[in-house]
């Protein structure tokens, strides 16, 4: 069984959002929600040495989803595989997940009353294409694949380079990964 994560290389991305058109699209998503953004830190420092990062956030499919203990409907679901997804007919809007997030990746959509998030387009996944997000990232800075597979190159990237995992400490063992410069 794989283990799908994503990794987010930092010092390629450089903000141009088209991740987020396309996974706006792919989802139709209503113009106030977004599974997607991208972030600006920045810019630092003194002129002429400037920095900024541009930081991707989505649904970090943890291996201890808090999300998912927290549905009272069992809508919010972990495959075996590691994608977190919602099963809209069974969630009723009580934001318990969006509360229980601490990545604030779950956004109600207020046209179906229903949770959404990013489930690392699992449809495209279950038939071996890539995210659409990754996909469209002419950077390369999204790279998506089983983390259990060695010859994959987010195998590679987390084994090979510096990684980082945000808010590590709360122990929800996410599975996206960054690299910073």
């Amino acid at each position: 069984m794989a283990r799908y994560a994503m990794v987010f290389d930092t010092r390629r991305c450089i903000g141009c959002h088209s991740c987020t058109v396309a996974c706006r699209t792919k989802n139709e998503l209503p113009l106030d929600m977004i599974y997607n953004p991208v972030t600006t830190v920045g810019p630092a420092g003194v002129y002429p040495n400037l920095s900024m990062v541009h930081m991707p956030l989505i649904c970090m499919h943890c291996e201890n989803p808090p999300c998912v203990d927290a549905c009272p409907t069992c809508a919010s679901q972990r495959r075996d595989d590691g994608i977190v997804f919602v099963e809209d007919k069974k969630c009723v809007g009580c934001l318990a997940c969006v509360m229980a997030c601490p990545y604030g990746a779950r956004v109600k959509n207020h046209e179906t009353g229903a949770v959404q998030k990013c489930d690392f387009c699992k449809d495209r996944v279950d038939e071996g294409k890539l995210p659409h997000c990754v996909l469209t990232c002419h950077q390369k800075a999204r790279v998506f694949g089983d983390l259990d597979d060695e010859t994959s190159e987010v195998y590679k990237l987390v084994n090979g380079e510096r990684t980082v995992r945000l808010l590590a400490e709360l122990g929800t063992e996410p599975y996206a990964f960054y690299i910073y410069g």
